[in-house]
């Protein structure tokens, strides 16, 4: 596919009003949304045929819910990306879709705007949540994260990562934009997602939600 070519993109939800209005504003801003579905059956049969690159789906769909829907995604394709666009912003549901994969949550009071911005974002790799909902889930990995397990926790991150892999994982682990690494170190935008692509295969991640809590785990994200 073409660097160039336009992001694949599939809408999930069972509200066909809600569903229209997010594939018309995506094709209008040069996506290609290349299926929509109103349920989770639907979307992973339409995800197995298609191949999008990122699916934009409501939780609460017909069965096999969001959560499952986006669990089964990213196990048949890793390196596909999931954006929730949910009418809950409820702790438990925010962190059950993390947990599963999704790489984005935003509810449904966003703007057009803030959904555009989002999927483009979520696209180039970066993690975006409705403002709120960023700290909760850094909170929960801080949490889960067990000192007493993690025996690489007082030691460097691996041996494997350069100093300047070492340094983008630490502002990923704060929660920053590639936009802001980069503007920060002033590097490109390109030059950021290189290193952290290269941090994912070399720690044998998938996602930037993994490699967050990889570096919470280890205590990258506190100043020091």
């Amino acid at each position: 596919m073409s660097e160039n070519a336009p992001t694949r993109v599939m809408v999930v939800d069972d509200h066909p009003m809600w569903r229209d209005a997010v594939e018309r504003d995506l094709v209008a801003a040069g996506f290609d949304v290349v299926a929509v579905a109103a349920s989770g059956g639907e979307a992973l049969a339409r995800f197995h045929r298609e191949r999008p690159q990122l699916v934009v789906l409501d939780l609460q769909i017909p069965a096999p819910d969001g959560v499952a829907v986006t669990a089964q995604v990213l196990a048949e394709d890793p390196s596909a990306r999931v954006l929730v666009l949910s009418a809950s912003g409820e702790q438990g549901d925010v962190l059950a879709a993390v947990k599963a994969g999704a790489t984005g949550y935003l509810v449904k009071s966003a703007s057009r705007e803030q959904l555009l911005d989002a999927v483009r974002r979520v696209a180039a790799g970066d993690t975006v949540f409705t403002p709120g909902l960023a700290g909760l889930v850094l909170g929960e990995f801080r949490r889960l994260a067990d000192p007493a397990t993690s025996a690489a926790a007082d030691g460097p991150p691996t041996p494997e990562l350069t100093a300047r892999e070492t340094e983008v994982l630490r502002m990923v682990a704060k929660g920053m934009s590639y936009k802001q690494i980069a503007d920060r170190l002033v590097l490109s935008h390109r030059t950021v997602q290189n290193h952290v692509q290269n941090t994912l295969r070399k720690l044998q991640l998938h996602n930037r939600v993994e490699l967050t809590r990889y570096a919470i785990e280890r205590g990258l994200d506190e100043d020091g």
